[in-house]
């Protein structure tokens, strides 16, 4: 069985973080911020592979696939100084795929988010650093908290919803949502394991649930070594 890792890390204002900053990072290029005024500048940075934004399937919003439009309409769209401007979602790609199947996984996955909860989603893949363990095939997928329009950001989407809203709506939770996007990674990428012949398959699930009597692993780092993980915050 290959190894299972996403884990959800949310972008708040509250932890001093910015998505423009985070989006600049993890796709290697210059940013401002034009909230603070502050300049990102990660050009100098290596590894990343591929950084492309999806927007949901049949929506007009080519302004949100310029990063720095999109991501500074994101921060202007929130005025709390805690807000939440964005999430993301930390994968391990499984490395027994070809380049050109990694990239096609975290495309579909990518805009499986786009087109359920109607949002940005900026999807960068980074490959190994050379004096890491050279299976660390990974993605950063930042997601917009919001829905993307034709001229800017709407509402917030139902996976910033309050439980207790959510539940009178009839729609599912947040940890019932966050649980079915775990589910969802380890579809699309046991479809890509299947179509490129692998006999491998990973699995969502926690130890517990599988019913195996072993403890989770600690997760090492970006660079450290993929393990299963049971957390999805």
């Amino acid at each position: 069985m290959a190894d299972y890792h996403l884990r959800m890390k949310p972008v708040s204002r509250g932890a001093g973080r910015s998505s423009v900053a985070a989006a600049a990072y993890r796709a290697g290029v210059r940013l401002e911020d034009a909230r603070t005024g502050d300049v990102h500048d990660f050009t100098a940075k290596g590894g990343v592979v591929s950084a492309q934004i999806f927007i949901p399937t049949g929506i007009k919003a080519d302004w949100a696939l310029d990063r720095e439009v999109l991501w500074n309409a994101a921060e202007a769209a929130e005025v709390r100084k805690d807000a939440r401007v964005a999430r993301e979602f930390e994968l391990a790609i499984p490395h027994e795929l070809s380049a050109e199947a990694r990239q096609e996984l975290v495309d579909t996955f990518a805009q499986l988010l786009a087109d359920r909860y109607g949002v940005a989603v900026d999807a960068c893949i980074h490959k190994p650093d050379r004096s890491s363990d050279q299976r660390n095939h990974h993605a950063h997928v930042l997601v917009s908290t919001r829905k993307v329009g034709p001229w800017g950001f709407g509402d917030k989407t139902d996976l910033e919803r309050e439980n207790k809203w959510l539940i009178a709506q009839g729609r599912p939770t947040t940890q019932a949502q966050l649980r079915q996007i775990r589910e969802d990674w380890a579809d699309v990428a046991n479809v890509a394991l299947q179509r490129a012949g692998l006999d491998l398959r990973i699995d969502h699930r926690s130890y517990e649930d599988r019913g195996i009597d072993l403890i989770p692993s600690e997760h090492v780092g970006v660079f450290g070594t993929w393990v299963s993980m049971t957390d999805i915050s």
